[in-house]
């Protein structure tokens, strides 16, 4: 036995002897990086023992034709048996095969433990070889996929139906069929030291800002986290301010939303496991916006743009105004509306701040609920729990009809939003400005109007303005705010983002 066996062995015995004989709860960062040997038993024991006492680690022993001992090593489950052995087993222990040496077979190989335990954990078959050090490496993943379907927070009305799944690969495969620029960059990391899970960040070459992308590289490499389970991992801890209610970076589920934002210069970020790709940066402006936006003609999106904008305002701050007209001021109410709405809390024992309060605090209740419920039941329990506290609340005395109106409506244009995560900041900030309008009245609102105004203006987003192209102002950004402009006068790039090809549409060409 070799003497680095034997001072393996010894620090073994040590380990057992100080009680540490789990290993299941080490991360790869624990691993010793050490070589392999040229015995097959050796190597094995080595990964037994980085790899604890797994039932699902098998070993599958062979003698290749030369007459020399082999092992295959890999989880179960992981792995598509089929392949392990029609093609790798069957083959190399066949007498008249030529797959004999895998080295002559285009195979990865390492000697290192370190990265012979990583390929193990990812779903790879491991191929070791007596009297041969290095140990090949197999891709056999064969685990169970989700396919490709619709996105299921995203509702499409007109484009591809298509959205990412769990799988990595299957996901950059989207963007790559959309995508077939040269120079489209993919740079692969890992993250987490016990989930090590594959990252895929993606970018144009020559259209992306070099320091922007070089950022978010370095922020993602920068991270020391111990797990990383979906992509909200990376989205909160790469953002430039991480206490603020609005989202910094964009999440979504569609590769076509993906391959239109990284054609403005932008940096798409993909996590194995997770159907939500980001996107990095992100300014306030696109998450009231579509992709369907730029697949319909240009006066149709502006008005539907028109729509969302009022739909947000309408969820922020309608409450707060009912509020603050009836408890402050009822004089700039029309007089007939004014009877209307005494009559009605007539019966009310609260004040509209508690009117308000106790009907948004039940409807939040409700739309939890039918998230929570499985899919055919949930959408139904909303809207008939909705009805039905909405009618017992008014017949109770403890709510007047005007403000059940008014909570419907505030609901109704929260889902406006194409944006879950904008919209979430939209419900959480309603509660804040009722309270204030219940203290202060119109002024209340004012002021938190210009504290949001004044947090929005200071956010930014990887360097770029989050209220750009409003602040400071952007005049070809300007033609994708509020209005959408006709393709043909979209012929250059946003200049926010620092794109160096500024052009998108090149006249000359158009006119040959």
């Amino acid at each position: 036995m070799s003497q680095f066996w034997k001072a393996w062995q010894k620090r073994k015995d040590t380990l057992q002897e100080n009680g540490l004989k789990d290993h299941a709860n080490k991360s790869m960062e624990s691993v010793s990086d050490i070589r392999l040997t040229t015995s097959v038993d050796e190597n094995i024991s080595l990964i037994e023992h980085q790899l604890g006492k797994s039932d699902d680690l098998v070993v599958r022993r062979f003698q290749v034709k030369s007459g020399k001992d082999a092992a295959i090593v890999f989880l179960d489950g992981m792995v598509d048996r089929n392949i392990i052995s029609d093609f790798i087993i069957r083959h190399m222990s066949n007498p008249n095969s030529t797959y004999d040496d895998p080295a002559t077979n285009e195979l990865d190989s390492t000697d290192g433990l370190r990265q012979v335990i990583r390929n193990i954990l990812s779903g790879s078959a491991v191929l070791m070889i007596q009297g041969n050090r290095n140990a090949f490496l197999n891709n056999t993943r064969g685990w169970d996929r989700r396919s490709v379907e619709e996105p299921q927070t995203e509702s499409v009305v007109r484009g591809p139906r298509d959205g990412f799944c769990e799988t990595l690969c299957v996901n950059s495969a989207l963007i790559r069929f959309r995508l077939k620029d040269p120079n489209l960059r993919v740079r692969h990391m890992v993250v987490g030291q016990r989930t090590q899970t594959d990252i895929y960040v993606m970018y144009i070459e020559g259209l992306a800002h070099p320091p922007m992308v070089q950022e978010v590289l370095s922020r993602i490499e920068n991270l020391n986290l111990d797990s990383v389970l979906e992509s909200g991992y990376i989205e909160q801890m790469i953002q430039d301010r991480r206490w603020s209610p609005f989202p910094q970076i964009q999440n979504t589920e569609r590769p076509d939303k993906v391959v239109a934002n990284l054609l403005e210069g932008k940096v798409g970020i993909l996590v194995d496991g997770t159907p939500f790709g980001l996107i990095a940066p992100a300014v306030f402006s696109q998450f009231y916006q579509s992709p369907e936006d730029y697949y319909e003609r240009f006066y149709i999106a502006t008005l539907i743009r028109f729509i969302r904008v009022i739909s947000i305002s309408i969820a922020l701050l309608l409450p707060s105004l009912y509020i603050a007209f009836s408890a402050f001021h009822p004089e700039m109410i029309p007089s007939r509306l004014v009877i209307a709405m005494a009559a009605g809390r007539s019966t009310v024992p609260f004040p509209s701040l508690i009117e308000a309060l106790f009907m948004e605090l039940a409807i939040e209740i409700l739309r939890e609920a039918s998230v929570r419920l499985p899919g055919p039941i949930g959408p139904t329990i909303g809207i008939v729990g909705a009805l039905v506290v909405g009618e017992a609340a008014v017949s109770a005395g403890l709510v007047s009809p005007v403000m059940v109106i008014i909570v419907a409506v505030t609901t109704i244009g929260s889902f406006a939003s194409p944006s879950y995560s904008a919209a979430i900041a939209i419900r959480m900030l309603r509660f804040p400005v009722m309270l204030l309008a219940g203290m202060f009245g119109l002024y209340g609102i004012m002021l938190f109007l210009i504290v949001i105004l004044i947090h929005l203006s200071s956010l930014k987003s990887f360097g770029v303005p989050y209220m750009t192209p409003l602040s400071p102002l952007n005049l070809t950004g300007m033609k994708d705010l509020f209005l959408r402009a006709p393709h043909h006068l979209m012929n250059k790039r946003p200049t926010m983002f620092h794109v160096h090809d500024k052009i998108r549409i090149r006249e000359e060409e158009n006119k040959e």
